[in-house]
């Protein structure tokens, strides 16, 4: 039975109410049912839905891969090994993430430390960042 509206959808699930109407014109949610009065109805199965895709996107996951999972979660017969290879490829996106950062946290530490605290015109973060033999965009870039 269809008995949630877009905003207790909303509030149910903590995703806006342009979100779900985003992940709806987008094939992650099915279009809902409209009632008499024009107004979307979810259920049950949308809400579930709706918390796995929430869940995926706090995780990091991209848009291709939570449409892939949701259609395997269609086949629940199906081998997982698609699933894992999806879940490696991220992990190791998320692991040179890390790395980037840790690498632009060491290098803001050094201009910390380096830099005198006295006059802006004296500042040795303010020549660190005018530095052009560094590339520090590739940092987050990545």
């Amino acid at each position: 039975m269809r008995n949630f509206s877009i905003g207790e959808l909303s509030r149910q699930s903590g995703i806006k109410i342009t979100t779900i109407r985003y992940y709806e014109e987008i094939g992650l949610l099915p279009p809902a049912i409209r009632r008499e009065n024009g107004r979307r109805a979810y259920d049950e199965n949308d809400a579930t839905r709706l918390t796995f895709i929430r869940h995926a996107r706090e995780l990091g996951f991209d848009v291709a891969d939570i449409r892939e999972m949701i259609a395997m979660a269609a086949e629940p017969e199906r081998p997982c090994g698609r699933l894992d290879a999806i879940a490696r490829k991220h992990l190791a996106a998320v692991e040179a993430r890390i790395e980037r950062l840790l690498t632009l946290k060491a290098e803001l530490q050094a201009m910390l430390h380096a830099a005198p605290h006295g006059r802006v015109g004296d500042c040795g973060i303010l020549h660190a960042l005018s530095d052009t033999s560094h590339d520090h965009g590739r940092l987050l870039d990545g």
